[in-house]
């Protein structure tokens, strides 16, 4: 395919786009609502399709031909001037039209004059602008007070290259002020455009049952028969130009060929596709969507070679005039469009091969409603070239209301009829006591949808309302046709992942040998890809339903998309496909290459530098977060993201950080500076506002603490920074210290007792020598004598351990010697009867004041 081929086949899609846009003047944001399957469907097919692709071609032509290749200062000054007369003759065009053609006419010639600044920009403006930039650097700087005087000559080649540089800065901030108000006048356009819609969906004109409305029909209007006869005139003398005595044989050929293709081509290839699936796909479902997707796409593409074959028969590549031109164009897309209705209904029903059925749907239903799809595809082509011949010819308003009402009269029935056969079905065979097929909520939801638009459009045709069941009707085709594109992309999608990255198949066992992942794993990422590739088609055709319309191509559902995420400022990113290839690349090779450089680090260079476990993890933690940062940064320049168009992306950063981002830059930043000044490190013994164990781990945003029964506690980084820490293994020495505090009576020996626990703490294995024990006077009260004894152990971890064993030896010795603790002593008052005199009842006061009398407080010390 040479690049010609594909600026064509663009040039098609856009003009299938204007085609839908000026058929269905549909300018509310339901009018462009696009079929997302279909849109890659008919960019596929449009490639086939040179002859279609003329217009847009010589369009393309005469638009790069509007801006010579050498233009000189005035040259552009007097395009400019063009230029703004004729976008002010625009607005002024616009402000008076009255017809949607007027206005779909002057948004065309908004798009056009956009193409003219935006090539004047981009082939002359902007590369003379970078060139004498380059010219201004090559000289010298400015010489500063001073210094030596530049020479006369280089003086005024920078005042003339500064002169020439001001002035064409001028000019270019005049060409984007042209752009740029062009763009407003085009969304002001469509505002006319939406509020013209409103208003002709609510005009009321005559019902279907009366007689008026079928008067064009019966008694046209002189002028509208005239501008008919016109069009057949052309019409015939195109039709005696192929069937001259010379051309006749070929003629005759090429549409017996055509009609070959039509009868056979999409059974031929649908067989085809049926066997190379049976032959190279697994066994599964895998299979079945394949052929769903195989059927659609033999549909359009025979139909697309069926009209190639007809075009090429009828015009022998000579160019038609252009109400012909027109109309051929139009209905040559609206085939596509009809072509993939037919085959959607026959993808999704596969009438002749029920097992290969993707929906759920009984037989008998299917049976009652396969020839709808196809029906409804050729009535669409049917009446909508009428509409288009009506549009061409220019007729008045009661032919082109007409027009649409029988439209939408013949959707109407045809689609009530078969829901009227749906329900009969269903109810014969629960009537026959077979249970019907169990469908889910959004299907039934989706049924009732359509019955109700139907009903409403009925009941529209018949009080008047054409306009607005026209409009019903068509969105009804449009967003089926969304809907059932969805559901079998979505479906491929989920079976090629599933079977891509199963090891039943060999796909999965390469990638399990290539990479040594486990199973598991292989299982993961096929869910993670499926929900991504099912999110990013919902997505899409939520923006399609939202913001598309009829005949959309590709290249203007990505702009919607552009759109919805920021417009202009994302464009001016200047992504495109190969630099989001090569970031792809970027991202991969940079991930690749950190984790083996983590690898390497861990395994092999640090263990022998002599540091410690909690150092290199430190180290490792450090590395991996820096590496990640400019893998992100490095990506980011491989998709041709310029740093000073991010600042918009930062002021949205901004504000949510400042709102809910806050907390986790924080403990981002309390990550890094654990990991730089290391006031804890991996392996320490920490204690923070109760929790005391050991640092396991030290990610970005918290630390793992780990307790003495083996459970884990997540710390935010953010307490480590701000909070009193404990850290006991910080210092050099990480010793441990066991201290016992005991009472004993008053009457004992003191240095007998000192002598005893030094003894017992010099003879506990886990006691050190040096520092050697000790043991303190602490307090002499009424109570006993307060003695502490301290020793130390190699490590704070097995304190608690020591002190226990300490405390049962020291107990078992003081036993053996006789030697008793301190009992405490307590004061138990006995309070009187009287103190609650004024609590008890009033017949038993008299009794408690005279006991009282004979009681006196007893305060005695007990054990």
């Amino acid at each position: 395919m040479t690049t010609t081929d594909v600026r064509v086949s663009g040039a098609i899609a856009n003009s299938a786009h204007r085609f839908w846009k000026n058929n269905f003047q549909l300018s509310n944001p339901m009018r462009s609502t696009c079929n997302l399957a279909l849109s890659g469907f008919l960019l596929c097919v449009c490639l086939l399709l040179p002859p279609f692709a003329r217009a847009a071609d010589a369009s393309d032509t005469k638009a790069a031909s509007t801006v010579p290749a050498s233009l000189t200062a005035p040259d552009v000054d007097a395009l400019l001037e063009e230029l703004q007369a004729g976008q002010n003759k625009l607005r002024q065009r616009a402000a008076e039209a009255t017809r949607d053609a007027e206005l779909a006419e002057s948004d065309a010639l908004a798009r056009e004059m956009t193409d003219k600044v935006q090539l004047l920009l981009a082939t002359s403006l902007m590369p003379w602008h970078a060139k004498l930039q380059e010219q201004l650097d090559v000289l010298a700087p400015v010489p500063t007070p001073g210094a030596e005087p530049e020479t006369p000559a280089v003086a005024l080649q920078r005042r003339t290259l500064g002169g020439r540089l001001s002035q064409l800065d001028v000019q270019i901030r005049q060409a984007q002020s042209i752009r740029d108000n062009l763009a407003k006048l085009h969304k002001q356009i469509s505002r006319l455009q939406h509020d013209r819609l409103s208003d002709l969906l609510a005009l009321r004109s005559s019902s279907i049952l009366q007689p008026r409305f079928w008067a064009p029909l019966v008694k046209p209007d002189p002028g509208d028969s005239e501008a008919f006869w016109s069009f057949n005139a052309l019409l015939l003398k195109q039709f005696r130009f192929a069937w001259q005595t010379a051309r006749w044989p070929t003629t005759a050929l090429l549409l017996l060929s055509a009609f070959a293709f039509w009868a056979v081509g999409p059974r031929a290839f649908e067989s085809a596709i049926a066997s190379l699936c049976l032959r190279r796909l697994p066994e599964g479902r895998l299979r079945r969507s394949a052929l769903a997707i195989a059927t659609t796409i033999a549909s359009v593409v025979s139909t697309a070679c069926v009209v190639e074959i007809t075009y090429v028969a009828m015009t022998r590549r000579h160019p038609l005039v252009p109400p012909l031109d027109q109309v051929a164009e139009n209905v040559m897309r609206l085939s596509l469009i009809c072509a993939s209705v037919s085959g959607l209904g026959r993808a999704l029903l596969s009438a002749k091969r029920p097992s290969w059925r993707l929906p759920v749907i009984a037989d008998e239903v299917v049976l009652a409603i396969s020839p709808i799809p196809r029906l409804l595809a050729v009535l669409l082509i049917v009446f909508g070239t009428v509409e288009q011949i009506n549009r061409v010819i220019d007729s008045s308003l009661e032919v082109t209301l007409f027009a649409r009402g029988l439209v939408s009269l013949v959707v109407v029935l045809v689609i009530g009829a078969a829901l009227i056969r749906v329900n009969r079905v269903r109810n014969t065979m629960a009537a026959a006591g077979k249970p019907p097929e169990a469908r889910s909520t959004l299907a039934g939801m989706l049924h009732a949808g359509i019955t109700v638009t139907v009903v409403v459009a009925l009941f529209a045709l018949l009080a008047g309302y054409i306009t607005l069941s026209r409009f019903l009707t068509y969105e009804l085709v449009w967003v089926s046709l969304v809907l059932c594109s969805f559901y079998l992309l979505t479906r491929l999608t989920q079976d090629v992942f599933e079977n891509l990255f199963s090891v039943q198949h060999a796909s999965g066992k390469t990638f399990r040998n290539l990479f040594g992942v486990e199973e598991a794993h292989l299982d993961q990422t096929s869910t993670v890809l499926s929900g991504l590739a099912t999110s990013l088609l919902l997505f899409v055709a939520v923006v399609a339903l939202l913001t598309g319309g009829f005949g959309t191509t590709p290249a203007d559902l990505f702009n919607d998309i552009v759109e919805v995420f920021g417009g202009d400022r994302l464009r001016s990113l200047n992504i495109v496909p190969s630099r989001v290839l090569n970031a792809g690349l970027t991202l991969a090779v940079g991930l690749y290459l950190l984790r083996s450089v983590h690898r390497w680090l861990d395994r092999k260079f640090l263990p022998k530098t002599g540091m410690g476990v909690g150092m290199r993890a430190s180290l490792l933690a450090l590395f991996t977060n820096i590496g990640y940062v400019a893998i992100a940064l490095l990506t980011l320049s491989a998709l041709g993201v310029r740093w000073d168009n991010l600042a918009w992306v930062v002021s949205a950063l901004s504000v949510g950080i400042g709102f809910g981002l806050q907390e986790i830059v924080k403990n981002f930043v309390s990550g890094l500076i654990l990991l730089t000044e290391r006031p804890v490190k991996v392996g320490d013994m920490v204690s923070i506002s109760g929790v005391e164990g050991d640092i396991r781990r030290i990610n970005v945003r918290a630390t793992e603490i780990q307790l003495a029964d083996r459970s884990t506690v997540i710390v935010p980084n953010s307490q480590l920074i701000s909070q009193n820490l404990r850290n006991v293994t910080m210092g050099n020495t990480s010793l441990g210290v066991a201290t016992l505090i005991l009472i004993f009576p008053l009457d004992i020996d003191p240095e007998r007792v000192r002598d005893l626990l030094l003894q017992t703490f010099l003879d506990h294995p886990a006691i050190l020598e040096q520092p050697g024990p000790s043991v303190l006077f602490s307090d002499l009260t009424p109570a006993g004598i307060t003695l502490s004894v301290t020793g130390y152990v190699r490590s704070p971890r097995i304190t608690g351990s020591a002190k226990s064993d300490l405390l049962f030896e020291v107990l078992r010795r003081l036993r053996d010697a006789g030697i008793p603790l301190s009992n405490p002593q307590t004061l138990v008052v006995r309070r009187s009867q009287h103190d609650n005199l004024e609590q008890q009842p009033s017949e038993t006061r008299a009794f408690a004041e005279s006991e009282a009398k004979n009681c006196t407080p007893d305060v005695s010390p007990q054990n």
